[in-house]
């Protein structure tokens, strides 16, 4: 009679399989290879940034045993993403969890595959911590925060983290925050993918300023709606800001009518579909509140 325990041992090593024709290796640093996944079946793959050492002679190990030689399309140092392309045609992408991690919860078993070698490796967990979208150290945006307490063997990072119904969660990675092991989420990877397979880069906003948060007088807290703002400590030549009449010494509150507090404000509202706009800001100079029209330009 099959026990539960062994019912449940040979689901996850089913899961394990089904998700392996999607798993490759990345050689792309001395010594220690990665994993990556396949992202459609025509050749494009997905894997971490932090991996990609070296932007020619990449090698993928592919289901089977075969390698190839691929291409970097690009890659997003903020969500430490990189997109892949080979020549081989008809590859198996896994199947993916629904974009907006409805059904995934804290404690869920979970399961982080990886192929730094010649087959699937993997580590059984469980959803840790969950979030709405979390902006990483370097300023990259995550529709989802996803922790586990999966181990992040050497060579895991590029590879999926699977649910219990063999879905792709999203990507594994140890480089965002120093010791968690964090998992870039379905939506990013569609985001980001995306805008790299389109563009070679992630496109960002871009005035030309540095900021760090200030308490505003308190005579004009109550009337700005804000206790903080953005103080610029400065501002670049002939930059966007200077441009529009922006001046070091001014202390950001609103952009568009939305309060910018942290720094973390100012760029969640330079996302791409705002480079070329013009949009108006609110700010404090010389105690008096005011509006500039500034044009956002596009980081290079």
């Amino acid at each position: 009679m099959t026990t539960i325990l062994q019912q449940v041992s040979d689901d996850l090593a089913a899961t394990v399989e089904a998700v392996s024709p999607g798993l490759v290796r990345v050689e792309a640093r001395p010594r220690f290879p990665a994993s990556g996944m396949v992202w459609s079946p025509d050749g494009v793959i997905v894997t971490a940034h932090h991996v990609i050492e070296q932007d020619e002679a990449v090698r993928v190990g592919l289901h089977g045993g075969q390698t190839a030689t691929a291409t970097l399309v690009g890659r997003d140092a903020t969500t430490d993403l990189a997109v892949l392309r080979v020549a081989t045609m008809e590859l198996t992408p896994p199947v993916w969890a629904e974009p907006d991690l409805a059904s995934l919860r804290v404690g869920h078993l979970v399961l982080a595959v990886g192929r730094p070698g010649q087959s699937a490796q993997a580590t059984l967990g469980i959803v840790s911590a969950l979030g709405e979208h979390w902006r990483t150290p370097t300023g990259g945006l995550l529709e989802r925060y996803v922790q586990t307490d999966v181990v992040m063997f050497p060579g895991f990072s590029g590879g999926p983290l699977v649910n219990a119904a063999g879905q792709v969660v999203g990507l594994n990675t140890s480089a965002l925050l120093r010791g968690l092991s964090l998992t870039v989420p379905v939506a990013t990877l569609h985001r980001v993918v995306g805008m790299l397979l389109t563009h070679g880069k992630i496109r960002r906003g871009y005035l030309g300023v540095s900021t760090q948060p200030v308490r505003l007088p308190a005579m004009l807290q109550q009337s700005v709606g804000q206790e903080t703002g953005l103080l610029l400590i400065t501002v670049e030549p002939q930059s966007p800001a200077e441009q529009g009449g922006l001046l070091l010494g001014d202390t950001l509150i609103a952009f568009d009518d939305t309060p910018v507090r942290h720094p973390d404000n100012l760029l969640a509202f330079l996302s791409t579909d705002r480079i070329g706009a013009t949009v108006r800001v609110r700010l404090v100079r010389a105690g008096q509140v005011q509006e500039q029209a500034v044009v956002v330009g596009e980081r290079s």
